[in-house]
């Protein structure tokens, strides 16, 4: 079996994208305890892993449009995935975040 072209990059892809989906994770939990600075610290973080994972999918995009075919694996698949699942599930920890906000708040 032939190892994918980019593998560091697909790993970053999915390294980024699962730390982001956890520090989401984390921050809905802080949130749920009521320390709302933590949870807004925690989803800053969430926001740097993001950026490190687009950084990660640009430089492949990049590289496509170049010219240069990148090879699609299951693990091209499963970088993508975690990408895209940590944004989905950051937005929804910033709404539950301000769901929890609110009900503090009265």
């Amino acid at each position: 079996m032939a190892e994918p072209q980019n593998l560091e990059v697909i790993m970053q892809l999915i390294m980024h994208g699962g730390d982001a989906k956890g520090k989401a994770v984390e921050a809905m939990a802080a949130a749920k305890e009521g320390d709302f600075e933590t949870a807004n610290a925690l989803l800053k973080e969430s926001d740097a892993a993001l950026i490190e994972a687009h950084h990660a999918q640009t430089s492949l995009l990049t590289e496509e449009a170049s010219g240069n075919s990148v090879e699609l694996s299951l693990l091209m698949v499963h970088g993508q995935d975690h990408l895209m699942t940590a944004i989905a599930f950051k937005d929804m920890a910033k709404e539950i975040i301000d769901v929890y906000q609110k009900m503090e708040e009265k």
